[in-house]
């Protein structure tokens, strides 16, 4: 019989002193709103992590906000506020160091490539695995926002030398990589674009496709720059490290099972809510273009500065930049090569 895992780590040493119960528990607490694709996936491993357990293990999922923001959320979910919960890691450019790889501007445009090969990365990596046991954390499964590309009004961005002199609203290094070419750079919430393009305070708003039509900033802009570029995949379930040690090894399998379908059931929703935006953009009148190869190449060997940087800082704290940037790199071809000959898990019938 097994305890049930209370959200605290008080509440945890209390449990063990209790008289234990059938079932299992575990808190897991979400910034964000019980809406929208990723909402989705991740009821839908709570779900799969009961259904692995014959009905063993519960996960009670805490949406918006309720036990912390996002920007606490690596050390609440460490110092017990949840088992385990979302983190995203630009909030902890030091402790998700060895997770934010999945950030980097490189050619990794495709959303579920990038899920698998960040999630066998993060899993397979004993230096990875290490630094977030000093942190008391385990990481259970991964998430995208998808490809970055960007929304103008009353210009198009069809190569890199347009990008000069418009005011852009960026996204981390990809953003800085605007800048680099000239964009002058307009700090501002994505929530905040369509008030921005609406009212000329901005000329162009990188974002992912799916958002542009949830915001129904296709109302607001006049063109839409698929740049094949690159994409914000460093968010992911995380789990209080005690909390994980706890558990039997048939309930670890099954959560670390159920966190890489996770990926899988996020790229089939995304996937199909990005191509619906782009149909929702063209009904609107919308132009989209679609950036060459040889510009895209040009942000790709401009944002490299920001991929070498990274391997600076990840190879200062401890760990071997070089290494696991070039094992991300093969997982990617590998999931590429996958999707090619086998096309995507949930289109092989």
């Amino acid at each position: 019989m097994k305890p049930l895992l209370a959200s605290t780590a008080a509440a945890l040493c209390l449990a063990a002193s209790t008289i234990a119960s059938a079932d299992t528990t575990l808190i897991l607490g979400e910034a964000g709103p019980n809406r929208g694709a990723r909402a989705a996936a991740l009821q839908s491993f709570a779900d799969d992590v009961t259904a692995r357990t014959n009905g063993e293990v519960n996960i009670d999922i805490q949406w918006g906000g309720a036990l912390f923001k996002a920007n606490a959320a690596a050390q609440a979910i460490a110092d017990g506020v949840a088992d385990l919960g979302t983190v995203i890691a630009v909030y902890f450019p030091q402790e998700m160091l060895s997770y934010s790889f999945a950030d980097l501007p490189m050619r990794n445009e495709d959303a579920w490539v990038g899920m698998r090969a960040t999630d066998e990365l993060m899993r397979t990596s004993d230096a990875i695995t290490k630094s977030l046991a000093d942190q008391n954390l385990v990481y259970i499964g991964t998430f995208t926002t998808s490809a970055v590309n960007i929304a103008c009004k009353d210009v198009a961005i069809r190569r890199v030398e347009d990008i000069a002199g418009l005011k852009v609203r960026g996204v981390g290094a990809y953003g800085d990589t605007f800048r680099d070419f000239g964009a002058n750079m307009v700090a501002m919430p994505i929530y905040d674009a369509y008030q921005g393009l609406d009212t000329g305070l901005l000329n162009c708003s990188q974002g992912y496709s799916y958002a542009v039509a949830a915001l129904k900033q296709q109302e607001v802009m006049t063109s839409y720059t698929l740049l094949n570029w690159g994409q914000v995949g460093a968010l992911g379930i995380f789990m209080n490290k005690d909390v994980y040690d706890s558990l039997d090894a048939e309930t670890q399998s099954a959560m670390a099972d159920a966190g890489i379908a996770m990926a899988d059931k996020l790229g089939e929703l995304i996937t199909a809510a990005n191509d619906a935006a782009l149909e929702t953009m063209k009904d609107a009148g919308v132009e989209v273009v679609d950036l060459p190869a040889g510009e895209r190449d040009k942000l790709v060997q401009q944002g490299k500065q920001y991929v070498d940087e990274w391997v600076e800082r990840a190879n200062a704290a401890g760990l071997d930049g070089t290494s696991l940037l070039e094992q991300y790199r093969t997982l990617l071809e590998k999931y590429a090569e996958e999707r090619d000959g086998q096309g995507y898990p949930w289109a092989r019938g």
